[in-house]
Parts: structure tokens; sequence; C-alpha cells
């Protein structure tokens, strides 16, 4: 039922996708926003109760449905684990940018791809050429590509034998969590930042392991291991270097932003990033995907063989 749940989530993401601005995002953002004001004292054990306040009451309401459907009916219980998938795990809320920003870099219409990327990322692009675009967009798809799909996809995996779709919706959970208190809330977000950063040990791993394996292997490993520590956000470089060396690109290195250049830390190997890599980037995501759904297929009918 696993495999049958991620394949249908897919694809009705991508005939109807939802954008990162859904109800379901925009009231858990407004909840977070209410237990941050009301509970932030500037201590630790503020942020990990408001955390465990949150995230907690969610995982034991979708356990419980995902039960008692089973009980019910099993086609009810994977129309849940549907939902839920389709809510967390969102493949077309990063491509649909990525896409639209290369076919204008196609067009040298550098303009438009600037404000693709400056809505995306939220950062100041006005003052980039259209290779720094490029090179931002991919650095971005890469992380958002993990984020939105690989790591909710690992979680849901692991805990969907048990606990239906609760491992999908612990990880979203975390990311939001970690995204709106981690950064700016001081001692408050730092069990946020502790959570997802244990949520991601084994899948970002996993994913840039991935990466390698569909693309330059011997440069991906190699960048990821002389160069991801240089990143100032560790998980963040192990995806762009092990990404940057499967591509045969360098990202990374300086940007032209708020009328200076910041200098970055230089990542993976080969030329320098262009707008015809931006094509290489999703063909990466994409046979990534397909690789974890074909494991996840594998494993699904071993599991069942052995149960027959």
């Amino acid at each position: 039922m696993t495999i049958l749940a991620l394949i249908i989530a897919l694809a009705l993401e991508q005939f109807r996708p939802l954008s990162n601005r859904n109800l379901f995002t925009l009231a858990f953002v407004r909840l977070a926003n209410q237990l941050e004001r009301g509970l932030n004292a500037g201590e630790y054990r503020n942020g990990m109760g408001a955390w465990l306040i949150l995230v907690l009451p969610l995982l034991i309401v979708s356990f419980v449905i995902y039960m008692l459907l089973c009980r019910v009916n099993v086609g009810f219980a994977l129309l849940w684990d549907v939902a839920i998938l389709y809510l967390t795990m969102g493949f077309r809320q990063f491509s649909h940018a990525f896409s639209g920003i290369s076919k204008a870099l196609q067009a040298d219409d550098l303009d438009t791809a600037r404000a693709l990327l400056a809505d995306w990322n939220g950062q100041h692009t006005s003052e980039m050429s259209a290779d720094e675009v490029s090179r931002m967009a991919i650095e971005q798809g890469l992380a958002d590509s993990y984020r939105y799909v690989f790591g909710t996809l690992f979680w849901f995996v692991v805990l969907a034998w048990f606990a239906g779709p609760a491992g999908a919706l612990l990880y979203r959970s975390a990311s939001l969590l970690a995204q709106k208190w981690g950064r700016s809330s001081g001692a408050f977000g730092r069990f946020s930042l502790l959570a997802l950063e244990v949520l991601d040990y084994l899948p970002v791993r996993l994913t840039a392991a991935s990466f390698a394996i569909m693309g330059n292997f011997e440069d991906a490993v190699y960048c990821w291991r002389t160069q991801a520590q240089s990143w100032s956000d560790y998980i963040d470089g192990i995806l762009l270097s092990s990404g940057a060396g499967a591509i045969g690109v360098r990202l990374g290195d300086t940007l032209h932003q708020d009328h200076t250049v910041k200098f970055r830390p230089e990542l993976g190997v080969g030329e320098a990033a262009t707008p015809d890599y931006l094509a290489s980037a999703v063909g990466l995501i994409w046979r990534t995907a397909i690789l974890w759904i074909a494991l996840v297929l594998l494993f699904s009918l071993g599991s069942w063989l052995g149960h027959v």
C-alpha cells in the first residue's frame, strides 16, 4: 500500500499541484506564530514544549485516523495516506519555479528570471548576472528537492508500516518549524533546529549518495567529502556539493547582492553554472526520484512476498 499511495500522490501532485502557501501550511504557520508569541520566554525548554505541543497532537490524530480507517476498509486508509502525502510532499512546489527560471533564461529574459528567483528564495537578485541566477536556482532546486521530496519520502516509508502517513507529517512539520523558529528565535528555536538535524541525519546522506549514483559518482563523492563542511549549513553543504559533483558544475562562489560582492565557498567541479545546466539539475532530481520509487517498490514486493 505504501508504494501505491506514493505513486498516486505524485501523480495527483503533477496534475493538481499545491502551492507552498496552501491552507494547511498557512494554518500551521499561523498556529506556530501564536505559540511563539505565547510561549517564547527566551529559553530552550519553552521552544521544546511548543514544538511538542504543536507536533505531537498532529501525529497522534493522524495515527488514530489511520488505524480507524484500516479497521473499516484498507482502501480508506490508502486514501488517507495519499491525502497526507499530497499535503506534505510537493515536487511541483519547487519544480514550477525552476522551470519558469529556465524558460526565462533561455529566452534571454533576465529580469523575469531574477523576479522568479527572488519570489522563490526570498533574496535580493536584481544585481545578479544570468550565470549567478542559474547557480542560485540550481542550489535552491537541489535543497528544495530534499526538503519537499526526499526527506518527506524517507520518513513516510520508515514509519508507514505501523503509523501510516505520520512520518511524512512529522518531517514536514519539523521542517516548517525549523524554518520558522530556528533562525530568529534564539534559545527558543534551538530545539526545532536540533529536531530537524536528527531527522535529517540519515535521509540527507542517502539523498547525496543517490545523487552520486545517478550522476558522476566519483566527482560527487569527492566533492561531498572535501567541500561539504566549508558550507555554512552542513546539511545543505552535503546536498549541494554532491549534487554539483554529480552534475559536473561549480556552485557557490561569489554573488552580486545588496550593492556588494558576497564571497561563498566553491562547490563542485567542472564548468561554471550557465542556464544550460538547469536542465541537468532537473534531470538529476528526476532520476533520483525514480530510483527511490523503484527501491520502495522492491522493498514493498519483498515484504509482501515474505508474508505470502
